[in-house]
């Protein structure tokens, strides 16, 4: 079949001068997609599936578990760590073959295979859950092919179908709308807006966005009330919802703040390691004097291998296994606390971000309409509760009432009324659903006959039965309160009713633009007795009241956005929906500011924008484009964004923030895709909560560094004069790898279980976007390691009268106790409690076990040529660590004094 030529195509991806598809007549939609109102011919759809392919988004980044797994070596620590075991087998081959470099190698090499197989598997198991949350489009779609109506799977779905449209289905594609019959769709996942859309099946004129192209349906919102039929003009990635998800793929993916900050590590470690090396060979080369004997090409190889092993003593093997396993670790306790992690480097994210741009529809607020007022006779009442539950009482000037004065007003929004509402969901419009509910919380629900209808329409802005009830007919509307003043010639006072008068119909419009200025959308309504049979029964009507309502706050969010504002996160509104709404949730939950609305974004200079974006808080009207442009601009100021969302529209600025936060209920599947960290149960609060696990995570991070690479750097300095001095090394490379995995590793590991500081959340955002080991922590180390020295080096010269066996075996006895002062030290900065974390006790007593059995056990001592250590050995290595422990303590108190490192608390602290 020669290529059709759908100029609808065209026209959808702006690539053609002609009118675009929402402009053009019903008939002219149909010729250019050479379809008609009967459908296609069932060969003709096959041909043009064939040609376009099934209606479904093309994954762009499809979950390759050797693409997983592969990424796990990107890292420099772990380059660095495959260095250095391939730098151990040159030694072992151009050495003297000793096994226990082999032994060090492999040692190394499982390792990193450790780190890869645990970051693999918890990253690759949050991208399955992501696949089996998926549920992208309805399962069947009602087409017309060949004049006769069948069901097909949306799949099959091809340009040029004609599909009907009914209440409760989800859009299949992009849709322009031929007929309608009181057709209402929820464009929310798509624009951001919460309240229902009105269609038609007209054409429209001018440049619109996608929010006012009335005429058409788009794939993946949802009918909330009525019929129409429509065509299709784009499946799969051709839909918005497609080209969104495209926009998605092309988001670049920047490094997390700790891939950076780990990067910025294993750089220094490189360049710490290759300056050992190189003063290592210079000092053996040209200053060791047992080696002067040899020949140049001997004593160029011989520095060269003492160089390599004293460098590779430098690299802390454990560290990146230990950084992997708290970030698992920290994903399983987040897990725990409803919070999907798909990325381990997401989670100490968390803890640096100062920003959260939270969508507003679904969001802050529970995406439920909800009646907040009510106006009956010159009075307002208020209703408490949200969303559609039925719990919930009025009030009266601040005191709670019965609303037995509203139970006209009630019954007539619970009878003029298409929406069906259950304990788990409703079906219809949610401003419909709203009155349901309004009149659930007063038990009325009346019981009626409806014997016609006049349907809502955008054009009308109204809607009206006539039911028969307790054996009399009466006509019940509800609409736009000035257009249903318009029909009325009464108002209801004190229970009689009496004619409408100029100052009434003033009062109640004065009421409607006070509700309006509250963000409160208001509907009207009226009755009238009237008889079986009536024709024109909008007329004559007696006005009740009003009913306002809205998209209402979740209940826990205002105290949230206060917690953040204390722990000195901004959080910022971004949502597609109006100005007046946006600004009043916003300051309802404690959003401060004004509001900046997109087509004023639109006309801004580069630096304007950056300017209104560093002041604003609350962004409404906005695009797609727009909500990744307000996100890039906050990067640009050096800020770590969180972008929550679930709209299709979200997904673009979730893909660009640094962290992007999707719900797991009401989330699209683009979103989800298009995040690093799902919300499984859709609260704000669970954000808060995994900001607090990513704080303790970075904690943990940071101590643990801080104490494999002090033990680390010690252990350098130890062998570097112990070279000097005794022109000997005092522990083989086999002994300072049991210490760096054995009995460093296991500490450090249970080290990332430590709870999170009491009262972490006071402190300001900074403290945690610092580097993991800042200038202080770096001369502490150095500290650190001098001490070591003196006190090793101390021991090893006291016993080597008694042998280099004993000796070795009190200076490797040593070493490890003096490591885990330092780790308790550690801990004591962070003002953590010495039995918070019993896995670290279990583990600091299982390295000091595993020690002693080596020491003291015979055929394991051979292995590493030590021998059991004598009791003063013990009284020598505990006076020197309760010296170490106070040498700690008044060290941190000059640091702090002179150079505090700890930053500053949040401004309201």
């Amino acid at each position: 079949m020669a290529r059709p030529s759908y100029r609808i195509v065209e026209i959808m991806n702006n690539h053609s001068p002609s009118p675009l598809v929402y402009q053009l007549e019903n008939k002219d939609v149909l010729e250019s997609l050479k379809t008609t109102d009967a459908g296609l011919s069932v060969s003709e759809a096959k041909e043009r599936l064939v040609h376009y392919g099934a209606n479904r988004l093309t994954s762009k980044r499809k979950v390759s578990p050797w693409k997983v797994f592969f990424a796990q070596f990107s890292n420099s620590l772990t380059i660095t760590l495959i260095v250095a075991a391939l730098l151990i087998m040159f030694v072992w081959y151009f050495g003297e073959r000793d096994s226990s470099d082999l032994i060090e190698a492999s040692l190394i090499l499982a390792i990193i295979v450790l780190i890869a197989g645990l970051g693999f598997f918890q990253e690759y198991k949050a991208e399955r859950a992501i696949e089996s949350l998926k549920k992208m489009l309805a399962f069947q779609a009602k087409v017309l092919r060949g004049g006769k109506e069948i069901q097909i799977e949306v799949a099959h779905l091809v340009p040029g179908d004609i599909v009907i449209l009914e209440e409760g289905e989800k859009i299949p594609a992009d849709i322009r709308l031929l007929t309608v019959a009181s057709f209402q769709i929820n464009e929310a996942p798509l624009t951001g807006e919460s309240a229902p859309v009105s269609k038609l099946a007209t054409p429209l004129s001018g440049s619109l966005q996608i929010a006012d192209q009335k005429n058409m349906a788009f794939s993946g919102t949802v009918v909330t009330q009525g019929r129409a039929t429509g065509v299709v003009v784009a499946t799969g990635d051709a839909t918005e919802i497609g080209k969104i998800a495209q926009s998605v793929a092309d988001v670049e993916e920047t490094e997390t703040p700790i891939q950076k900050r780990l990067d910025t590590v294993g750089r220094i470690l490189g360049y710490i390691v290759l300056g050992i090396a190189i003063v290592v060979f210079i000092f053996i080369m040209f200053f060791a004097a047992e080696f002067a004997h040899q020949t140049l090409l001997q004593r160029v190889i011989h520095s060269f291998i003492a160089a390599i092993a004293l460098a590779v003593a430098a690299i802390p093997e454990g560290l990146p296994a230990v950084v992997t396993i708290s970030l698992a670790l920290g994903t399983q306790r987040m897990l725990k606390r409803n919070a999907l992690v798909r990325k381990l480097n997401s989670i100490e994210t968390l803890g640096s971000t100062n920003v959260i741009c939270a969508d507003k529809t679904g969001t802050l607020t529970k995406g439920e309409m909800t009646v907040r007022e009510l106006y009956a006779d010159g009075v307002h009442y208020s209703l408490t509760g949200t969303g559609y539950e039925r719990m919930g009482y009025f009030m009266r000037d601040g005191k709670k009432v019965a609303p037995d004065d509203l139970s006209l007003l009630l019954a007539s929004g619970y009878l003029c009324n298409n929406a069906k509402l259950t304990s788990r969901s409703i079906l219809g419009d949610p401003t419909e659903a709203a009155l349901l509910v309004s009149s659930g919380k007063s038990h009325v629900a009346p019981v009626a006959k409806r014997l016609d209808e006049v349907p809502f329409s955008s054009e009308r802005k109204m809607m009206s039965v006539l039911v028969r009830e307790k054996g009399r007919v009466r006509v019940y509307s509800k609409g736009a309160p000035e257009v249903l003043l318009s029909h009325c010639t009464s108002i209801l006072k004190g229970g009689k009713v009496v004619a409408l008068t100029t100052a009434d119909k003033k009062k109640v419009l004065e009421a409607t633009e006070d509700m309006s200025q509250r963000a409160l959308r208001t509907l009207g309504f009226a009755y009238r007795e009237a008889e079986s049979g009536e024709k024109e029964i909008e007329q004559k009507l007696i006005f009740i009241g009003l009913q306002g309502m809205i998209d209402p706050p979740r209940s826990e969010i205002k105290s949230l956005i206060r917690q953040c504002a204390d722990s000195g996160i901004r959080v910022i509104m971004i949502t597609g929906d109006h100005a007046a709404t946006a600004k009043a949730v916003a300051h309802e939950v404690g959003i401060p500011g004004e509001v900046s609305v997109g087509n004023e974004l639109d006309a801004l200079s580069p630096s304007d924008f950056q300017k209104v974006v560093s002041q604003t808080n609350i962004f409404a009207r906005v695009s797609p484009s727009f909500k990744m442009q307000i996100v890039e601009a906050l990067k640009k100021q050096g800020h770590i964004v969180a972008m929550t969302g679930d709209g299709v529209n979200d997904a673009p600025a979730l893909k660009m923030s640094d962290i992007g936060i999707a719900m797991g209920k009401t989330g699209t599947d683009v979103a989800k895709e298009a995040s690093d960290m799902v919300l499984l149960d859709d609260k704000f609060s669970t954000i808060i909560a995994a900001i607090e696990e990513g704080r303790g995570v970075f904690d943990n991070i940071r101590k643990f560094v801080n104490y494999l690479l002090s033990c680390n750097i010690g252990e350098v300095i130890v062998v570097f004069v112990a070279l000097l001095i005794f022109k000997e090394i005092p522990f083989t490379a086999t002994m300072l790898l049991w210490i760096n995995v054995i009995t460093d590793g296991l500490p450090a590991v249970a080290l990332g279980m430590d709870p999170a500081e009491k009262g972490i959340m006071r402190y300001s955002p900074k403290k945690f976007q610092g580097e993991i080991i800042p200038a202080r922590l770096w001369g502490e180390m150095i500290i650190f390691g001098i001490l070591l020295t003196v006190g090793v080096l101390g021991i090893y010269w006291f016993n080597l009268p008694e042998g280099v066996e004993e000796a070795r075996a009190a200076a490797f006895m040593a070493i490890v106790i003096f490591e885990l002062v330092r780790l308790f030290a550690i801990r004591v900065e962070y003002k953590t409690s010495f039995f918070s974390n019993g896995w670290l006790l279990v583990a600091a007593f299982f390295s000091l076990a595993l020690q002693c059995l080596l020491v003291y056990v015979p055929a394991l001592a051979r292995l590493f040529d030590i021998r059991g250590i004598d009791w003063h050995d013990w009284v020598l290595i505990a006076l020197i660590s309760l010296v170490l422990w106070y040498a700690f303590e008044a060290l941190r108190w000059i640091l702090n004094h002179f150079y505090p490192e700890r930053l500053e608390e949040s401004p309201q602290h």
